[in-house]
């Protein structure tokens, strides 16, 4: 197979050279004479551990050559490679005007060629490009067709050939058995798992990978500013918390759902920034972190109101499933504010009902949410009778079983997303879904 890579900088060089150790023929196309020029002389355009041999080894085996001429690219190649740069504008936009300029010039290309040919990008896009540059180009080929595909990369400047040789996984990002075929070929020899998926999962997991990353960072740092003040070892204390890969460093909240609640995450990222604002200590991601809570349960009274409906249902009240907490339960607080707007509301929580008459809670109902333990049902006939929008604040496993029962004009709103892959029904919404 012959892959033309547009775009030799800091991914394109290191996927080609990577490529071409791998038994591919890679043909660099770059705009600069002076970049293609060095590089067909063995002269890379980055310094990266590993990479001159790399190019090297391939100019000498014949399976890299770099050039300008990217339509005698596109005729020679089975398929092309994108990773020409998407910069910032002065707004924090991408502009994509590089990207689309050589998807143009291939489509133009692969029109004249009069043959298929696949488009795999692997520059960073927003969700939605990938297809929107599909459309697009299929205009410019004169009829032929071209498969397109989203490929990200997560190199890292440094260990880039590392990463490309141990990568988690290879995620290919289409709706074209075509160009997933290409791309499998071409990781053939990458020891990981092989996702497809859409071409917009695929565009939006590079940003969620370098958020969170960016994430870890600034939230390391802002620990760091905490130990400081507090005479403490921030390394000690961050080497004891990744040791826990049960929560810290684990799959564990990392699914999109409702928003937190119960007796600790509430009330100690208020201590937190409490401690931080009267110490004049700036720690501005862990104070965000209460105002995006609150965005979700805004997010989900605005989802429920722009329904038009009156009659609602909430299945579960207590913080999260399996447990009778309502302490600082965001469904309490969500059902609290529908009240406010006037929806006629009805609850069912077995496990609230339970406590409500013996268990721990039973004074905080009393006290606290008298106004909710009246609105509360016994049976899931009562509830789905009377409700025109059922919502699910937890996964709690009943609830299933409770949907399965409804008819399709009933709005099911889940505000988890645990239930999603059950659900069978059109008129099924959540906040993140």
């Amino acid at each position: 197979m012959i892959v033309s890579i547009f775009g030799l900088g800091y991914v394109g060089i290191v996927t080609a050279g990577c490529f071409a150790r791998d038994g591919i023929h890679v043909i660099g196309v770059d705009i600069n004479p002076n970049k293609v020029k060095n590089i067909n002389n063995g002269i890379p355009p980055i310094i990266e551990k590993g990479l001159k041999e790399l190019i090297e080894e391939g100019l000498e085996q014949g399976r890299i050559r770099a050039t300008t001429d990217f339509e005698e690219a596109v005729y020679t190649s089975d398929v092309s490679l994108i990773s020409v740069g998407t910069p910032s504008r002065s707004d924090g936009a991408l502009d994509l005007q590089y990207v689309e300029r050589v998807v143009k010039n291939i489509a133009k290309s692969v029109g004249e060629k009069k043959k298929e040919h696949t488009i795999i990008i692997r520059s960073t896009i927003f969700p939605g490009t990938t297809r929107y540059l599909s459309e697009s180009a299929n205009k410019y080929s004169k009829g032929t067709k071209i498969h397109f595909a989203f490929n990200p990369e997560f190199l890292r400047e440094g260990s880039a050939i590392k990463d490309f040789d141990e990568a988690p996984f290879t995620v290919i990002g289409t709706d074209s058995k075509k160009a997933a075929s290409y791309v499998k070929k071409l990781y053939a020899t990458v020891d990981a798992p092989v996702y497809v998926v859409k071409s917009e999962e695929a565009e939006l997991l590079k940003y969620a990978a370098n958020s969170w990353h960016a994430t870890k960072i600034g939230f390391s740092n802002e620990i760091g500013r905490l130990a400081k003040f507090s005479g403490v070892d921030a390394r000690k204390v961050m080497e004891l918390l990744v040791l826990d890969k049960k929560l810290n460093v684990s799959t564990a909240y990392m699914k999109p759902g409702f928003a937190y609640g119960g007796s600790c995450l509430p009330k100690d990222v208020r201590a937190i920034e409490y401690f931080g604002k009267i110490n004049n200590i700036n720690l501005p991601l862990i104070n965000s972190l209460s105002i995006s809570n609150k965005a979700h349960i805004d997010l989900a009274l605005d989802l429920i109101q722009g329904k038009n409906k009156k009659r609602l249902g909430l299945l579960g009240l207590s913080f999260k499933s399996d447990t009778d907490d309502l302490r600082e339960s965001p469904a309490v607080e969500l059902s609290e504010r529908l009240l406010g707007k006037g929806f006629d509301l009805k609850i069912l929580d077995h496990y609230v009902a339970e406590s409500k008459l013996i268990g721990s809670n039973k004074e905080y109902i009393e006290k606290k949410i008298p106004h909710l333990s009246k609105l509360m049902v016994d049976s899931p006939k009562e509830l789905l009778k009377h409700s025109e929008i059922i919502i699910v604040t937890h996964g709690a496993a009943e609830f299933r079983t409770i949907l399965e029962k409804i008819n399709n004009e009933t709005i099911i709103i889940d505000l988890t997303g645990i239930l999603k892959e059950d659900i069978d029904f059109s008129n099924y919404e959540g906040i993140a879904w």
